[in-house]
């Protein structure tokens, strides 16, 4: 075996890919003692002594208003136990794989995570600085969004964890974290932790999403409210339950109206405001909702020429630009011609 062939044998499998995804996404009580050793372990490997206590905080938000509390932690050290041995790691590999090889390897392995884990931590990041910045922009805000560049982010640092390898070397204390706790803040004097979330729950392209409650909760009750993806308050979620097309209708922010109609359901929503269709032709019915200080919601509906089992046909709604005036030309935009040459044999 050549040097490169062992140092991304090194590097782990598709398996250890699945692995190193459980832990971004892992959520109930920490491994205290696990998540303590390594922490330790890290101070050792970064040539440290060890943080004289090690404290724990229910919630990233809790962490951070006790870091605030501790004017006696010390310095930062983030970058010796953190920054320094994953630079060393990855231009050893780096070296070893060639530019080519090594991105190649990025896209395989860490670059699978790192877009949907980014994404969660840059919003649990902005939910922190809200909740306790509230609207400042100013000193206060920037106190806060200091100490979250202290963190290091333990099962949130799997996406580059799953890049190397991790048993017996340079990086194992960091990944022991990883697999034990959230994240956590290292100082010269005192190590603060915070446990990982309780819930969870996103869609299929692994945005935050929840129509029941919060997307993501700790268990201090610090928590993340979204729809698809989109931030969203507890209050709005609440209300979609009893939402009229009135209310819809009402409502002024245009993102938190595109939630409600999709939440609604646009054909639902069409039925039950009364709503007149623009043109009907052999494809289909066009159909045109105006919103007040947005663009309009034109759709198709397309029956099935298809039967289910059962005899019924299934009806389909299909979004189309608010250009399209007939229910031709929109069924056409979908397959990307021109109404003119749309022209099947047999829809199906």
């Amino acid at each position: 075996m050549t040097d490169i062939d062992a140092t991304t044998a090194a590097a782990g499998s598709a398996d250890d890919l699945g692995r190193w995804r459980a832990r971004a996404s892992a959520t109930g009580p920490a491994d205290r003692a696990a998540a303590e050793q390594g922490i330790r372990a890290a101070y050792r490997r970064a040539g440290l002594a060890e943080p004289e206590q090690v404290v724990w905080a229910a919630s990233p938000r809790a962490a951070v208003t006790l870091i605030r509390q501790l004017p006696d932690r010390g310095p930062g050290v983030r970058e010796a136990v953190r920054s320094v041995p994953w630079a060393r790691e990855r231009n050893r590999l780096h070296t070893a794989l060639g530019a080519a090889g090594w991105s190649a390897h990025w896209a395989a392995t860490g670059g699978r995570l790192w877009e949907s884990v980014q994404a969660l931590v840059d919003r649990i990041g902005t939910g922190v600085v809200e909740d306790l910045a509230g609207r400042d922009t100013g000193r206060e805000a920037a106190e806060v969004r200091l100490l979250l560049l202290d963190a290091v982010l333990g099962q949130h640092d799997a996406p580059w964890l799953a890049a190397f390898g991790t048993d017996d070397g340079p990086l194992d204390a960091l990944a022991a974290v990883c697999r034990s706790a959230g994240w956590w803040w290292p100082y010269a004097r005192v190590a603060v932790v915070s446990e990982r979330p309780v819930a969870l729950h996103r869609d299929e392209a692994g945005r935050l999403d929840h129509g029941d409650g919060p997307a993501l909760a700790y268990p201090d009750g610090f928590a993340l409210h979204a729809w698809r993806g989109m931030p969203v308050p507890a209050a709005f979620l609440a209300e979609l339950r009893s939402l009229t097309p009135g209310r819809i209708r009402s409502e002024e922010n245009a993102e938190l109206r595109r939630v409600m109609l999709e939440y609604y359901g646009y054909d639902r929503y069409l039925a039950d405001s009364g709503a007149r269709p623009l043109h009907r032709d052999e494809t289909g019915t066009l159909w045109r909702i105006d919103l007040p200080d947005d663009e309009p919601v034109v759709m198709v509906e397309v029956l099935n020429s298809t039967p289910e089992p059962d005899g019924t046909r299934r009806t389909y709604w299909l979004r189309v630009p608010p250009s399209t005036r007939t229910a031709k030309a929109g069924v056409a935009w979908t397959f990307g011609v021109r109404p003119e040459v749309y022209a099947p044999v047999r829809e199906t």
